[in-house]
C-alpha cells in the first residue's frame, strides 16, 4: 500500500475513532433528519396565498439547500420552463462562485471556486455523462431549461457522491412524472434576435425557439413525461485575434540592447456569422408498483448544427511581424528607427516596411454533435432497509471541419496598435478588400481541416444499500459499489487544396462583396459563400486520415464507499470513505520528421503506441450540521477529494521532428496522475424569513498535485528533444469566500419586490505550468466574482434585471488545453420579464448583455499581448407559454 493510501486510510480511522467518542459523550437521539429544517418558521406566519413563478423558484431553491447535509448551491424550477434563461449556464452563471466562460457569445463552461472547468464534475440525474469536448468538460449551453426541474452544484464531498470534482460536482435533473404536480401539457414558441452581426452583408439575426412537454399520469401509480425542444440561433460577431509572441519560451526574439524583445507573430480580424440548430428530446416512466418500489427510466438526446461563416483577414502569414533574431532599429530589420511602440519589453504597436502580407480568408465551419443519455434507476425502501440500483449508458458524438479559400497581396506599409486598455486597430496601403483585384495564389489556394471526428461512450452501474436505525448516536449506515467504463477517441484527416487550373485564378467580382467592420478600426473584409466560390476555383483531394492526431483512451473505474449518518442534540452529520481504483488504456501514434538529404524532402515515419496506467485512492469525508437555532445553521465539512485527468490529455501520442540541434517533441502523457486537494468547509447559513437567506461560507483546498503543459528536455532514442507535454504540477493553496444575500423586501412592506446578490473573493497561489518565464494564476482563478438581481414576481408578473462581474482569470483557448490565455474582466447586464395572461397563456421577453461588453484575451500572462478582442452583441428572446 502506497503512502497515500496508508495516509489516507489513518484518517478516515481517526474521524471514525473521533466520532465514536463522541457518540459515548452525547444523549441518544434518533431523529436522522434534520429537524431544525422541517419545523416550521416560527417568526413569520404562513402564507395565505401560494406563490408561484420566479419566486416559488427561489423559495424552492432556499428549501433544496437547507435540507442538505453538505454545503451546496441549488436551482429549481417550481413549474417546468419557469428558469428565466434560455440555457441551464445562464442559470448556474449566477450562482456564488460560478463563473461561465462565453463561447459564441453564450455561457457555456462552468468554473466553480476559483477552479476551471476540467476540475467540475457534469452529472445528470445523478450520473456521469459523456461530452462532446476533448476532454471531460461539459459544455453547459446543450442543455435547455425547458427540460430542467432542478440542480444542485455540490460544493462539498460526502462518501456517497460520485469522485470527480474538485472544484465541485453539478447535477442537472430532470423531471420525475409522478413527483411532478403541474400542468400537463406546456407548449412554448417564441423568437430570437442577435444584433452582432449588424456589419455581416445579407445577414439576419433572427432566430426561433419552440418547446413542447407533456407529463401524464395514467394511473396513481404509473406516469410518463415526453418533451421536444428546438431552438434557431443566428450568433453573428467581429473578432481582432492575434497569433502568439516570438518569446524567449516560444522562439527566438528580436533584440534591443542586447535585450530580448516580445515581437508579434501577426494578427487577424475575422468575423463570423453562423446558424446554431439544437434540437433535443426527453422521455421519463416513473412507476411506483407498492409504497416501497420507486422505478424510473429516463432519456434525453440532445442535437446540435452549427453552420458557421468567417471572412477573415490575416496579417503578417509571409514577411511576418515576428522579426526572428532581429535586431531592433538595426540595418534593414523590420522594425526600425521611430517606427515601433514598447511598452516594457513588448512590442505593442508599429508601422512595418517590409511588404508584410495580407492574406483575405473566406471560410466556412460546420459542427455536427449530439449527446444520448439514458439511466434505469430502482428503489426499494421499506423503513428499515433502503437499495438502489442504476445502470446508465451516455454517447456523445463531434464531427467538425474548416475549410478556406485564399487570396493574397502585400501592401508597401502595415501599421498596427494592440496594446493594454485600448481597441486593437490596423491599417495597410491599399485596398486589400478590393473585389476587382482578388487573385487565389496557386501556392497558397485553400485549406481544408477535416473530417475530425470525437467519439465518448460511457456505461456505468451502481449499487447502493442504506440500513437505517431507529435508536442511538448513530442513524443509519450505507455502503456502495460503482463501476464505469469511458472510451473516448479522436481522428483528423485533412485533405490538399490547389487550384483547378493549377495557376493562378481571379475571382469573378460577382462572387465577393467588401464591407467594413464597426468593432475596431482595420481594413476592409471580403464577404462571399465559400463553397461557390470552392467548387467555382478550387479542387480538393480526397481527405487524408493524421495518424499523429489520433488518440483512443479507455478507462476502467471501480468505486466504493461505507458512510454513516450520525445525530446529537444539537446537530447532524455523516462520516465515511469512498475508494476510487481506476485503469486507463491508451493507444495513438508516434511520428517522427527528419530531414533526408539525398531525397532532399521531410521524411515521416510513424508507429503504434499503447500505455497502461492505473492508480488507487482513498477519499475520507466528514460533515457535520449544526442547528444553532431554529433559522440558523452552521455547516462543516474536511474531506479529500479528486478530478481525474482530462482524456485527451492522457493520450498516448507523440510527434517528434528531428532537425539537430532543435529538435521538439509534442504529445500527450498516459501516466498522469489525478487532480488531488485536501479540503475545509464552513458555512453559517440565516434562514430569517420563508424566503429570505443570508449566507457566508469559506473554504480551503490543499491540492497537492495539479495538471498542466510543460516544456522538458528528454532523451529519445539517443537524441535530446524539447518535449511539450502535459504533467503533474506541485499544486498549492486556494481559499474563498462566499457571501449570499436573497430575500424580498418585507421588512419595508415591499413583499412583491427583492433581491438575489452574491459576491465571492478567491485567492490562491496555484500556477499553470507554463510560461516557463511568468506561469499563469490557474486556470479558473477568479480572484473576484458577484452577482446581483433585483425582482419583482406577483400579480402574474415576473421581472427580473441581473448584473454579474468577474476579475479577470485564465482560460484555455479553444480545445487545445496547451493554449493558454488571460480573460480580462467583464461585466454583462440582463433582463427578463414575463407576465401570465391568465392561467393558461403567459407572454416573455428577455434581453442579454445590454451593454455589449467586450471579451479581451492576452497571451503570455501580460496584457499588452493580445489574443482576443470580440463583441458578442446583444440577444434578445421574446416568446409565449401555453399551459394546460
Amino acid at each position: 500500500m502506497d503512502l497515500k493510501l496508508r495516509t489516507a486510510f489513518r484518517a478516515s480511522s481517526a474521524l471514525a475513532i473521533a466520532l465514536g467518542v463522541q457518540a459515548l459523550a452525547q444523549p441518544a437521539f434518533a431523529q436522522s433528519t434534520d429537524a431544525t429544517s422541517a419545523a416550521p418558521d416560527q417568526s413569520v406566519s404562513n402564507d395565505d396565498i401560494v406563490v408561484t413563478g420566479l419566486r416559488a423558484s427561489l423559495r424552492d431553491a432556499i428549501n433544496a439547500k437547507r435540507a442538505q447535509t453538505v454545503v451546496t448551491e441549488q436551482i429549481s424550477a417550481k413549474d417546468i420552463g419557469v428558469l428565466p434563461d434560455v440555457t441551464i449556464a445562464d442559470s448556474l452563471a449566477r450562482l456564488p462562485g460560478v463563473t461561465a466562460t462565453r463561447d459564441r457569445g453564450n455561457a457555456s463552461q462552468a468554473a466553480v471556486r476559483g477552479l476551471g472547468p476540467r476540475l467540475v464534475l457534469g452529472l445528470i440525474n445523478g450520473r456521469e455523462v459523456a461530452s462532446s469536448e476533448p476532454d471531460r468538460n461539459v459544455r453547459w449551453e446543450i442543455y435547455p431549461s425547458e427540460i430542467v426541474s432542478g440542480v444542485t452544484v455540490y460544493k462539498s464531498q460526502q462518501a456517497d457522491l460520485i469522485a470527480g470534482g474538485v472544484a465541485a460536482s453539478i447535477d442537472i435533473r430532470t423531471v420525475r412524472p409522478l413527483d411532478y404536480s403541474g400542468p400537463a401539457l406546456t407548449v412554448r414558441a417564441g423568437a430570437l434576435y442577435n444584433d452582432g452581426g449588424k456589419d455581416i452583408p445579407g445577414y439576419s439575426g433572427w432566430g426561433s425557439r419552440g418547446s413542447a412537454q407533456y407529463v401524464g399520469h395514467l394511473t396513481d401509480t404509473l406516469a410518463v413525461v415526453v418533451g421536444g425542444t428546438f431552438q434557431r440561433q443566428k450568433n453573428g460577431f467581429n473578432s481582432f485575434q492575434g497569433w502568439g509572441y516570438n518569446t524567449v519560451d516560444t522562439g527566438t526574439p528580436p533584440t534591443l540592447d542586447g535585450q530580448p524583445i516580445n515581437a508579434p507573430w501577426g494578427a487577424q480580424t475575422e468575423i463570423k456569422g453562423l446558424k446554431e440548430t439544437r434540437w433535443s428530446t426527453t422521455g421519463a416512466i416513473q412507476w411506483k408498483p407498492t409504497s416501497e418500489w420507486d422505478i424510473n427510466l429516463d432519456a434525453l438526446y440532445s442535437k446540435v448544427k452549427i453552420d458557421e461563416h468567417q471572412a477573415q483577414q490575416w496579417y503578417g502569414r509571409s514577411n511576418g511581424w515576428g522579426d526572428w533574431g532581429g535586431t531592433i532599429g538595426g540595418p534593414g530589420d523590420i522594425y526600425q528607427d521611430g517606427s515601433y511602440t514598447l511598452s516594457g519589453n513588448t512590442i505593442t504597436g508599429a508601422t512595418l516596411n517590409n511588404f508584410s502580407s495580407v492574406t483575405n480568408a473566406i471560410a466556412q465551419y460546420t459542427e455536427d454533435k449530439d449527446l444520448f443519455v439514458t439511466g434505469l434507476n430502482a428503489k426499494y425502501d421499506n423503513g428499515d432497509w433502503t437499495a438502489k440500483f442504476d445502470a446508465s449508458y451516455s454517447r456523445a458524438r463531434r464531427d467538425n471541419s474548416w475549410g478556406a479559400i485564399y487570396t493574397e497581396s502585400y501592401p508597401d506599409t502595415t501599421t498596427f496598435s494592440t496594446g493594454r486598455n485600448t481597441v486593437p486597430t490596423v491599417s495597410v496601403s491599399g485596398n486589400p478588400a478590393d473585389v476587382n483585384n482578388q487573385t487565389v495564389p496557386s501556392y497558397y489556394a485553400g485549406q481544408y481541416d477535416g473530417p475530425q471526428r470525437l467519439r465518448d461512450d460511457l456505461g456505468a452501474a451502481q449499487f447502493d444499500v442504506y440500513r437505517h436505525l431507529d435508536q442511538g448516536f448513530f442513524t443509519g449506515f450505507g455502503a456502495g459499489l460503482r463501476y464505469s467504463n469511458r472510451v473516448k477517441s479522436y481522428n483528423a484527416s485533412t485533405a490538399a487544396v490547389s487550384t483547378q487550373s493549377g495557376g493562378d485564378v481571379t475571382i469573378d467580382p460577382s462572387y465577393l462583396t467588401q464591407f467594413s467592420v464597426g468593432t475596431f478600426n482595420v481594413p476592409d473584409l471580403l464577404w462571399g459563400n465559400y463553397k461557390q466560390l470552392a467548387g467555382t476555383y478550387l479542387s480538393l483531394a480526397d481527405p487524408v486520415w493524421d495518424p499523429s492526431q489520433y488518440w483512443r483512451v479507455k478507462e476502467d473505474n471501480f468505486e466504493g464507499y461505507v458512510m454513516a449518518d450520525f445525530a446529537g442534540t444539537f446537530f447532524t452529520g455523516n462520516v465515511g470513505v469512498r475508494f476510487v481504483d481506476v485503469s486507463t488504456h491508451s493507444n495513438a501514434y508516434s511520428q517522427i520528421t527528419s530531414w533526408d538529404d539525398a531525397l532532399q524532402a521531410n521524411v515521416t515515419s510513424t508507429s503504434p503506441i499503447r500505455e497502461n496506467s492505473k492508480y488507487l485512492r482513498a477519499l475520507p469525508s466528514l460533515n457535520l450540521n449544526f442547528n444553532l437555532t431554529q433559522t440558523l445553521k452552521l455547516r462543516a465539512g474536511l474531506a479529500r477529494v479528486m478530478s481525474r485527468p482530462p482524456l485527451d490529455e492522457l493520450r498516448a501520442n507523440l510527434a517528434l521532428s528531428y532537425y539537430p540541434p532543435q529538435n521538439t517533441a509534442s504529445g500527450g502523457n498516459p501516466h498522469l496522475k489525478p487532480f488531488m486537494a485536501n479540503q475545509a468547509d464552513l458555512s453559517l447559513e440565516w434562514y430569517f424569513h420563508k424566503d429570505s437567506l443570508i449566507a457566508l461560507a469559506g473554504y480551503y483546498k490543499d491540492v497537492s498535485s495539479n495538471i498542466g503543459y510543460t516544456q522538458t528536455q528528454q532523451i529519445i532514442d539517443g537524441a535530446s528533444y524539447s518535449v511539450t507535454a502535459p504533467a503533474n504540477g506541485k499544486g498549492g493553496h486556494i481559499a474563498g469566500l462566499e457571501a449570499t444575500l436573497q430575500t424580498p423586501f418585507y421588512f419595508v412592506g415591499l413583499e412583491n419586490f427583492g433581491i438575489y446578490a452574491n459576491a465571492s473573493v478567491v485567492d490562491s497561489n496555484i500556477k499553470e505550468l507554463a510560461p516557463a518565464s511568468n506561469p499563469f494564476p490557474g486556470v479558473g482563478l477568479t480572484k473576484f466574482t458577484s452577482e446581483v438581481d433585483l425582482w419583482y414576481s406577483a400579480h402574474g408578473l415576473d421581472a427580473r434585471v441581473a448584473l454579474k462581474h468577474h476579475s479577470p482569470y485564465t482560460v484555455i483557448y479553444g480545445w487545445d488545453s496547451s493554449q493558454l490565455t488571460r480573460l480580462e474582466s467583464e461585466t454583462t447586464l440582463g433582463a427578463s420579464v414575463s407576465y401570465a395572461i391568465n392561467s393558461n397563456i403567459s407572454v416573455r421577453l428577455q434581453a442579454n448583455n445590454l451593454t455589449n461588453q467586450a471579451a479581451r484575451f492576452y497571451w503570455n500572462n501580460d496584457p499588452d499581448q493580445i489574443a482576443r478582442y470580440e463583441k458578442y452583441g446583444r440577444s434578445y428572446l421574446a416568446d409565449v407559454t401555453f399551459k394546460y
